[in-house]
């Protein structure tokens, strides 16, 4: 779908449900009150027995310590600031992370004919199709995305991961890093730092590519286990593997910013929650909340849409509706056992 269709999508369900939406209304500030919270917005204020965080956690993109020692004459750009390659400062663009965000920008700059260096750290590699169906079609279909969080063995690094690297096109295009050298675009390390205008990376390059090919062969064979236990291996292709990913004898470990090579860098390097304005102590010191599968440490206060929440698949548009059902179910008995009155009204 494209995002127009997303959009779309959504003002259908809220006519549909017929949901009290507020357009164009922001939230100022949410504080707790003896009978629940106090929610100011732009339109006034609102008092609710229950608040539901639906926020999301990519409001503000992350950008290293060390970016204000990059020279001052090459720009520097988040993923909220980029529009088109046509908006690009002349000279080699630096994208700097390689998970889905960092590869889809990667992929548009070479393909309109800009140089590319892409900077990689740790990323998760994924083919769009995988014999024959959607790979997102799999980790449904074969329980992946339904592991909860409460079977997750280290939750505190699942809910880390980077996004995939993934894109939607009505080709089912694979954009992996293979796709991306084939176009022309150079890979190097993690930016590690920058010192006296030089840009140095890590030599691991190797370790992490290696790393994630290793993990992406495990999935698929859990793929492949899953449809011959199901009986599903008459319903899609052969089982198939992809080649590794292709990684430059001997990458480049430092680059000079004041050379005049790179004019633009580009920081794909991720996306944290923004709650400056919850004034409830359930912010831990990292910025993240503190909760329980979605129920947040403050009486009423709930959350949905993060990552791992309750089951793998908790940030996606398509997998948010077991958790909804289940945060809602703790909602509706909190107001049963605590605001009675809430529920007459």
């Amino acid at each position: 779908m494209t995002s127009a269709e997303v959009a779309d999508l959504l003002a259908r369900y809220a006519t549909h449900a017929g949901a009290p939406v507020r357009g164009n209304a922001e939230v100022t500030s949410v504080r707790r009150v003896d009978d629940g919270y106090r929610v100011a917005a732009s339109h006034g204020e609102l008092h609710a027995h229950t608040v539901v965080i639906a926020s999301g956690a990519a409001n503000e993109p992350i950008v290293p310590e060390f970016a204000p020692a990059v020279p001052a004459d090459v720009v520097q750009l988040t993923p909220f600031d980029y529009e088109s390659p046509s908006e690009i400062a002349a000279g080699t663009v630096l994208v700097v992370g390689a998970s889905a965000t960092g590869v889809q920008l990667s992929a548009e700059l070479s393909r309109s004919g800009r140089r590319v260096i892409l900077s990689v750290g740790e990323h998760v590699r994924l083919p769009r199709t995988y014999r024959g169906r959607d790979v997102l079609w799999w980790m449904e279909a074969s329980g992946v995305w339904d592991q909860r969080y409460d079977e997750v063995e280290d939750l505190t690094r699942a809910r880390r991961l980077p996004s995939p690297q993934l894109v939607g096109t009505p080709e089912r295009t694979t954009l992996d890093l293979n796709a991306l050298t084939a176009t022309g675009v150079e890979l190097v390390g993690r930016f590690a730092t920058v010192r006296d205008g030089q840009a140095l990376f890590s030599g691991g390059l190797r370790n992490v590519c290696s790393l994630a090919d290793l993990k992406l062969n495990r999935l698929l064979d859990g793929f492949d286990e899953w449809a011959a236990a199901e009986g599903r291996d008459d319903d899609v292709e052969p089982a198939e593997r992809f080649a590794p990913t292709e990684v430059p004898p001997a990458s480049r470990l430092a680059l000079d910013l004041r050379s005049g090579e790179i004019g633009t860098i580009i920081w794909a390097t991720g996306f944290r929650p923004d709650y400056r304005w919850l004034h409830v102590p359930v912010v831990d010191p990292k910025g993240n909340l503190r909760h329980d599968g979605g129920s947040v440490d403050s009486p009423g206060l709930y959350a949905l849409g993060l990552p791992v929440l309750r089951r793998r698949k908790s940030t996606f548009i398509a997998g948010i509706e077991d958790d909804a059902r289940e945060v809602t179910w703790h909602l509706d008995r909190y107001l049963r056992d605590s605001a009675p009155s809430a529920l007459a009204r």
